[in-house]
């Protein structure tokens, strides 16, 4: 009797099963269908994008190797083409070629570039910090207090593996100044802190020991 039962219940089961494909039979087809066709343009995608990241290393590799060679027509233009790309890779390495050829000497140039990295490529965020970072490196020499807190803050108030840096760029820049309280007060807080770089934390110890 149980025996039977279950098979009345598995005979049930499967007609189940088969009416739901009979009735659902074209909403079945057109999903795999979309699904295929997803998938098709996913890789699609993906191949293309890989392609355009090959020809885009190609012309920042022949720009390097034409400037180096001494051949140096529209080099400027051609690398702000390829910051202008906001490819993750090239951009970046784009504007630091600019910037340590000084191939651009307009401050307010080079930090438009600056942000058009910051703001507009998908980066890594520690990638990122480091951009931010180099920027108020650049910017140090030049340009007031608040200015650049304004620029590291986004370090500052963060984890990042580069907050030490940007504190101990900070402090030196006070020294500089000679403000000196200020100067201290950064160089302290790199000691305090945990999880920071073990060499910059280092040198800060040092500069407290020797200057202070």
């Amino acid at each position: 009797m149980d025996e039977e039962i279950e098979l009345i219940n598995t005979n049930t089961r499967n007609e189940k099963i088969k009416n739901f494909f009979s009735i659902n039979k074209k909403k079945i087809i057109i999903s795999i269908c979309a699904l295929t066709l997803l998938m098709i343009f996913y890789f699609l995608f993906l191949e293309i994008k890989e392609r355009n990241k090959i020809k885009l290393a190609e012309r920042y590799n022949k720009i390097t190797i034409e400037y180096l060679s001494d051949k140096k027509k529209d080099i400027k233009d051609r690398l702000v083409e390829i910051i202008n790309e906001n490819d993750s890779t090239y951009s970046p390495l784009a504007l630091y070629f600019l910037i340590d050829n000084q191939i651009l000497k307009q401050n307010d140039e080079i930090n438009e570039l600056f942000d058009q990295v910051i703001n507009k490529t998908k980066l890594e965020k520690e990638i990122k910090n480091l951009i931010i970072y180099k920027k108020g490196l650049f910017n140090s020499d030049f340009i007031s207090e608040s200015e650049l807190l304004n620029i590291l803050n986004p370090i500052i108030n963060s984890e990042s593996v580069w907050k030490s840096h940007a504190l101990y760029l900070i402090a030196e820049y006070f020294y500089s100044r000679d403000e000196k309280e200020k100067s201290k007060e950064f160089f302290n807080k790199i000691v305090e802190m945990q999880n920071n770089n073990p060499h910059i934390k280092l040198e800060s110890q040092k500069r407290l020991n020797r200057d202070f």
